[in-house]
């Protein structure tokens, strides 16, 4: 049974150039009043089955948050149906239906009774949201004085309390520390396990991966490609990769803040390859390799290769050089390739960047590129940290 229904859905929104903000103005300068109707879905079908949990995904501006908004109707499609089976309970934006004056005991009371619980319904369960949301302290301080982690532990604590048939999340799980994360998770499976549909938007896609059945790509208002997580991710990160490519093209200087040298040395193309084809996103444990196609411009001695791998929060995961690895450069040829091969890529899914450069053993850049390549990774183990290790688990008896 599906408990989503959605058929050719379009929304537009106006969008104006410059618009006149008072009554004078507008009657004035009737002329600045120039709009266009900017489409942001165009033809969006898709069903969502009870119980499935699925996640929408894409960049910026593709239309995500505006679908999760249609379905909980606070905005209206120009075209299209959309049917819900059930009780709806949304998380869409933090604190929303909060009243900043209000304690946070009384806020549960009205946040519930908007989701369709009575009085009694909410007394009943009054005891276990305060819990869920450990905000035991401060649950009858007004809530503007909340951080946004509270806010948030609120919103959820009672999202999840009020008995939905189907849940909707955007982006709200981003808030708030590790442990309570954890926890909002282990939730959301529990609720899943007792038969809740869940739509999530999120760009954390390690999240999408392991606690969604269906991923949805949508890009600039249309559904790109939908399908198991492991299936539409790989490729959503693949045409990321691509879009932030800043390798530059053969030949062609690059005078940006992120390229410095002189040159003698230059970097002509850097490609990730697995499995001999050039990729932007890799399983972790998989096989890479770095190509650095160079050119000597001028005859140089010392020249070292070196390459650093960033998270995408700044984190210095790795980096090393051919001198570091004792690797001889003295003759270089006039062109040529450098490629650096890791057997097992153990990094666990983030998004990362590489750096690569051409430098003297003192310092001195022949050519450096700093974030050349954006790229993801990707697993189906539910590890986390910065690196897999290699390990094994011992059970003995004492007995």
């Amino acid at each position: 049974m599906n408990a989503i229904i959605v058929e050719n859905l379009h929304k537009k929104f106006k969008v104006f150039y410059d618009k006149g903000q008072t009554f004078k103005e507008k009657l004035l300068f009737r002329n600045r009043n120039y709009y266009e109707n900017r489409w942001v879905l165009q033809g969006i079908s898709f069903d969502v089955l009870k119980g499935e949990a699925v996640g929408l995904i894409g960049e910026n501006g593709s239309g995500k948050s505006t679908m999760l908004k249609l379905l909980t109707r606070i905005i209206y499609p120009e075209q299209g149906k959309i049917v819900m089976n059930g009780r709806v309970s949304s998380l869409i934006e933090l604190g929303a239906g909060f009243h900043p004056d209000m304690s946070g005991r009384e806020n549960i009371y009205t946040n519930a009774s908007i989701f369709g619980l009575s009085r009694k319904e909410i007394d009943a369960r009054i005891a276990e949201v305060i819990e869920f949301s450990e905000l035991g302290e401060f649950i009858d301080t007004p809530v503007r004085t909340y951080s946004s982690g509270m806010y948030m532990r609120l919103a959820f604590s009672v999202a999840i309390n009020v008995d939905a048939d189907i849940l909707l999340i955007d982006e709200i799980l981003a808030v708030g520390d590790a442990s309570f994360q954890a926890k909002c998770f282990n939730k959301l499976r529990e609720i899943k396990r007792k038969g809740t549909t869940v739509v999530i938007v999120s760009h954390a896609l390690g999240q999408i991966e392991q606690f969604c059945d269906r991923a949805i790509w949508i890009d600039h208002g249309v559904i790109v490609a939908q399908g198991t997580p492991r299936e539409v991710i790989p490729q959503y990160l693949n045409f990321m990769g691509k879009k932030y490519d800043k390798t530059p093209e053969p030949a062609k200087s690059n005078d940006g803040e992120l390229r410095v040298g002189n040159r003698d040395i230059e970097i002509v193309e850097v490609r990730m390859l697995n499995d001999g084809k050039e990729s932007y996103n890799f399983m972790a444990g998989s096989r890479v390799e770095i190509e650095i196609s160079y050119k000597v411009n001028k005859i140089s001695e010392g020249s070292i290769f070196g390459i650093g791998i960033f998270r995408n929060d700044g984190v210095h995961c790795y980096g090393t050089n051919t001198f570091i690895d004792a690797i001889s450069t003295d003759e270089l040829a006039k062109q040529g390739k450098v490629r650096f091969v890791v057997e097992q890529f153990n990094l666990l899914p983030s998004e990362y960047t590489l750096d690569v450069a051409i430098h003297t053993e003192d310092g001195f850049f022949f050519d450096a590129i700093d974030k050349v390549k954006k790229f993801s990774v990707y697993s189906n183990i539910g590890d986390i940290g910065v690196t897999r290790l290699d390990h094994l688990w011992h059970f003995e008896s004492d007995k």
